[in-house]
């Protein structure tokens, strides 16, 4: 769907400024904000950043000559490039121009370089510094990663798989098994939602509002295949212990995952298992001790810093309980990662925060495996999810806190769902900020987003032009659009994503401005098609020659329905249990609705020879004629949702409802992984779609 026009009032205007840091209570200080923000552009030499497309050299920078330097005026460019190698090229100019085109002493092959200025004239010396992108023609594309052919996977809310070994939510081990099951069926993607680090208690389950979208959540560690445990002895004898076993299996029957039991199950073991791992391999003494070192060196000063926000976190909430989660709450000399109560607490505390840093390392470590096992037999490999945002109380907004608008949070404008709009909590990252530190941060978050990825998926990724904000406590009829740098942040994903082998996929979903579909295309992202809302005139489901040639399409996402649940209302009658539809009568509209969609989706189905019209009221049956359908559509990537191969009919997530009111992001799968893989059915539609995708 194309844009509509939203109108935006002056004071909704104004709030958003103010939480931007721009004082707008009166004209005297907005002119006073706006003076400042002409003073820092007067006194840059440089743009922050410089997107430099095409394979021309770039010949020429123009540097901007401040008022208070006079000529004849001395300059020297320094370009250094990736591998640390410098160019320098200096010169002579005369004159009084603000502005020179001075020449560029470097060609730049691709990726990134730092360009540094120096001016010297009568006056102070002046420095500036640039980053320049010189990105690929566009993204890496599906049809470099599958030759031009179509391809299908398997799509899965990993925290929802049930196996016989996982402690109560699927992990990183039953990620490789689904791997090698899809492999065998000819699968060439399995897709995760987000593993972003989350806190693990009830009311923060969401995998879309993480503590953090740069590191994982140790929830999905498989415990049993952390090296160490072989030779932790204590480990091994609490794993046995009949206590541990019975509430293992407790959790393992739940019909819930219950985040904060399983991790704490978990955390008795990996304190033991990090005990032995500092004993046998600290100090780099052996190679899984150095692959240790050369992680934590990779990530730097983010992994410290998030590992000290995970350990400040618990050794408040043992100390001061009664201190709310969101870091703000605090005392003040904890609340800037930069101070010296911090540098203490860490000096303090080194065990505590490397144990959250050996988490890490072991999750990628992890990660890598079930990529390994994805890349031994599918072209693609791993499809991952990337959040549009993290939470106000994570370890990102403390880390990165001159990043973060804390008094907004992104959401939706009102429409025919949410005729109030909607706040999601999260806080946007600040354009203007962004460019000013050179996208150092959006640089390290889809370096972590696409490593160990064949493709990922980017939630609303409208989000790179523009996100719709809403002053914090105000509802989303006071929000206004905030414009991002879209040009340096795409350069930036093309930039990784060619360099990982990394197909992007945008969500793009609902209403989008006209030319915006252009615009991913000419980037070579790939677009986002899903079943239900595939609709022509009277609600009629769109032909299979109807669907994008640039997409993937799937028949649902976690904000919808699995099929099964969607032909017979099911989630109509959650929203209701939980206040959504205000009333029978509006459940009844609901419900009528929904059946005139089953009719119609029976109609296009059987039109296309997907299905047999007597079959029409078998759940199942449904179920193949969807997926033998897409499998006829030309879109180069289908993914199967593994709730729908299952018969689940709970959605994972009902969008606008508070956690109080129903327990989205808990819901685990009925039938174990095992049982899925051994089911024949399943294994027959899978060797159906495999054959339809690959017809050319």
């Amino acid at each position: 769907m194309h844009g509509k026009l939203r109108r935006t009032t002056d004071d909704a205007r104004a709030a958003v400024l103010d939480a931007m840091g721009y004082d707008t209570s009166s004209e005297d200080t907005a002119t006073l904000a706006l003076a400042a923000i002409d003073d820092r552009e007067r006194r840059r030499l440089v743009t922050p950043v410089r997107v430099l497309r095409g394979t021309r050299p770039p010949g020429s920078l123009t540097v901007a000559i401040p008022a208070d330097l006079a000529g004849p005026i001395e300059w020297r460019i320094e370009v250094v490039d990736e591998s640390g190698r410098t160019t320098r090229h200096a010169g002579r100019r005369a004159g009084a121009a603000r502005a020179a085109r001075l020449p560029f002493p470097a060609r730049i092959r691709g990726g990134y370089a730092t360009v540094r200025v120096f001016l010297r004239g009568r006056g102070p010396d002046r420095t500036d510094e640039q980053l320049v992108v010189v990105p690929p023609a566009s993204c890496y594309s599906v049809a470099q990663a599958l030759g031009g052919r179509r391809a299908f996977g398997l799509m899965a809310n990993l925290y929802t798989v049930r196996s016989g070994t996982n402690w109560g939510a699927g992990d990183l081990g039953d990620l490789t098994r689904l791997c090698a099951w899809a492999a065998r069926r000819h699968a060439d993607f399995v897709g995760v939602n987000p593993l972003h680090a989350l806190r693990n208690r009830a009311g923060s389950e969401s995998p879309y509002a993480p503590v953090s979208r740069l590191f994982r959540n140790p929830l999905y560690l498989d415990v049993t295949a952390i090296p160490e445990l072989a030779s932790c002895e204590p480990a091994r004898r609490l794993l046995a212990a009949p206590a541990f076993r019975d509430e293992l299996s407790r959790l393992r029957a739940g019909d819930r995952v219950s985040y904060e039991q399983v991790m704490g199950l978990k955390r008795r073991v990996l304190d033991l298992l990090h005990a032995g791992f500092v004993t046998r391999h600290g100090g780099g003494r052996t190679a899984r001790g150095r692959a240790y070192g050369k992680y934590v060196a990779g990530e730097g000063e983010a992994l410290t810093d998030f590992a000290t926000f995970a350990a400040l976190e618990e050794h408040l909430a043992d100390t001061r309980p009664a201190l709310r989660a969101d870091s703000s709450d605090w005392p003040v000399d904890y609340r800037d990662p930069r101070s010296a109560r911090v540098r203490r607490f860490r000096d303090e505390n080194p065990h505590a925060i490397d144990f959250h840093r050996y988490l890490q390392f072991e999750l990628d470590r992890q990660l890598s495996e079930a990529a390994a096992a994805a890349d031994a037999g599918m072209r693609l490999g791993l499809l991952g999810d990337l959040a549009i945002g993290s939470a106000s109380a994570g370890s990102d907004r403390w880390s990165f806190q001159d990043l973060f608008v804390t008094g907004l949070e992104i959401g939706a404008p009102p429409d025919d769902f949410a005729p109030e709009g909607q706040a999601w909590g999260l806080p946007p990252l600040h354009p203007v900020r962004l460019q000013e530190r050179r996208f150092d941060y959006w640089i390290r978050l889809v370096r972590a987003a696409v490593r160990h990825y064949g493709a990922l998926r980017i939630d609303h990724v409208m989000g790179l032009f523009r996100q719709f904000c809403i002053p914090r406590g105000r509802s989303g009829t006071e929000g206004a659009y905030i414009r991002f740098p879209a040009d340096e942040l795409l350069a930036i994903l093309a930039v990784e994503s060619e360099r990982h082998r990394t197909v992007i996929v945008g969500e793009d979903l609902g209403t989008v401005p006209m030319g915006f579909a252009n615009v991913l295309r000419r980037w070579g992202i790939l677009s986002t098609k899903v079943l239900y809302f595939e609709r022509g005139p009277g609600g009629a489901f769109n032909p299979a020659s109807r669907y994008s040639r640039r997409a993937l399409v799937t028949a649902n996402t976690h904000d919808q329905a699995p099929l099964a649940g969607f032909v017979t209302g099911r989630d109509l009658v959650l929203r209701r249990m939980a206040g959504a539809l205000p009333s029978d009568e509006a459940l009844s509209r609901a419900v009528a609705e929904r059946e005139r969609d089953r009719r119609r989706l029976i109609e296009r189905l059987a039109r296309a020879g997907a299905l047999d019209p007597r079959d029409a009221t078998s759940e199942a049956a449904l179920v193949q004629a969807v997926y033998r359908f897409l499998a006829t559509t030309p879109a180069p990537l289908l993914g199967l949702s593994l709730d729908d191969l299952a018969g689940e009919r709970d959605p994972v997530n009902l969008p606008g409802v508070p956690q109080h009111q129903h327990p989205s992001w808990t819901r685990r799968m009925g039938r174990t992984l095992e049982e899925l893989a051994g089911d024949a059915a399943i294994g027959r539609l899978l060797d159906d779609v495999a054959a339809r995708t690959s017809e050319k």
